[in-house]
C-alpha cells in the first residue's frame, strides 16, 4: 500500500480534553479504526520555540514524545480533518509519503 507516515510530536506534560495529549491521540486514532500507532519517548528534543525539552531524573513532565502511524491517504485525510475541528488543540506533525504493508502471517 501507499500512504503516509504521520508523526505527531509533543511532551509528556501536554494535555488535551483532561488527559495526556499522546493518550488522547491514541484513543482518537483507535476510535477511527486506524490499524496501529506507536508512542516513542525521547531523552531530549528542541521544540518549535527552540526550547530544549528533556527527561530529567526527577521530572519527566517535559519529556519529548512522538506518536507515529502508517496510514492510507484516506485515513490521513480523515485524521487531519478531525484534528482541525478540535478546539484548543496544538500539536506539531510531520507527514511523509511511504509504502507500507505486512510480510508473513498474523501476529
Amino acid at each position: 500500500m501507499t500512504g503516509y507516515q504521520l508523526t505527531f510530536f509533543t511532551q509528556q506534560n501536554r494535555r488535551h480534553d483532561r488527559q495526556p495529549l499522546h493518550q488522547w491521540l491514541l484513543a482518537l486514532v483507535r476510535s477511527m479504526g486506524i490499524r496501529g500507532a506507536t508512542v516513542f519517548t525521547a531523552q531530549e528534543g528542541i521544540g518549535s520555540s527552540r526550547q530544549l525539552h528533556s527527561a530529567r531524573f526527577f521530572e519527566l513532565a517535559d519529556q519529548p514524545i512522538e506518536i507515529t502511524m502508517a496510514v492510507s491517504a484516506d485515513e490521513c485525510d480523515a485524521i487531519m480533518r478531525r484534528l482541525r475541528t478540535e478546539p484548543d488543540l496544538h500539536v506539531f506533525y510531520a507527514k511523509t509519503p511511504i509504502e507500507f504493508g505486512t510480510i508473513g502471517g498474523e501476529e
